[in-house]
């Protein structure tokens, strides 16, 4: 199988392994865990420093586990990193409903607060998911960095043309990050496709948390001012 897909004129795939930083997802983690912490104590689960005390508590063991660079396949990192992942999308849909639930009301108090609030919700959704595209797309950094990759979850506009970037180009961290800026501000997919029903899932989710966030909070708080 290996050799027919070699002598299949095109790009070959999976791309040779390439060891990646996890430096830029940890720091993605850490700027959601701040912008958590800057919410009003009643937009929070508990109190205000509860949940993002357990995301850096679980940061610091991702750090301990592979502290600068992924070379290869991490199975318990994995399930760590998507665990925390889902906490903290878990925490920023809670206090979007919280936020929705005060604009709801007919005169809801600290309308600047809100405001800032529905930014700050907004800005950890851009954030958190492009760590859940970059643990997710051909298995996760850790086989994609052993060379091991999985079917492709997107289609990046890089891997159309031959002509664009090298045969062995594969997605870095910067790429997913800019595929969740543009699916937050477009409400869709631009220039990269999700192939998989996982993605198109996630992306899905993403589209309604921002579509929420800027249509029905950001302009009902400017409203109210």
């Amino acid at each position: 199988m290996a050799q027919a897909s070699a002598d299949r004129p095109g790009r070959p795939y999976p791309p040779p392994g390439v060891p990646e930083s996890v430096w830029p997802a940890q720091a993605t983690v850490l700027a959601a865990i701040v912008l958590q912490l800057t919410l009003p104590k009643r937009l929070t689960v508990g109190p205000t420093w509860l949940l993002p005390a357990l995301e850096a508590l679980l940061v610091i063991g991702l750090m301990l586990a592979s502290p600068r660079q992924l070379e290869y396949e991490h199975p318990r990192r994995k399930w760590v990193a998507l665990g925390l992942i889902v906490l903290v999308s878990a925490a920023n849909i809670f206090s979007l409903v919280a936020l929705s639930k005060h604009l709801l009301r007919h005169q809801p108090a600290g309308g600047r607060e809100l405001i800032i609030a529905g930014m700050l919700i907004w800005l950890t959704n851009f954030l958190i998911f492009a760590l859940w595209y970059w643990e997710l797309d051909r298995g996760g950094p850790g086989r994609r960095a052993a060379g091991h990759d999985a079917p492709p979850d997107f289609l990046f506009p890089q891997m159309t043309d031959d002509r664009i970037e090298p045969l062995d180009w594969r997605p870095r961290f910067i790429d997913y990050l800019y595929v969740s800026l543009t699916n937050a501000t477009a409400f869709s997919p631009t220039d990269t496709m999700p192939l998989t029903p996982m993605a198109k899932s996630i992306m899905g989710v993403q589209s309604v948390v921002s579509l929420v966030t800027i249509g029905l909070i950001v302009s009902r708080a400017v409203n109210i001012l």
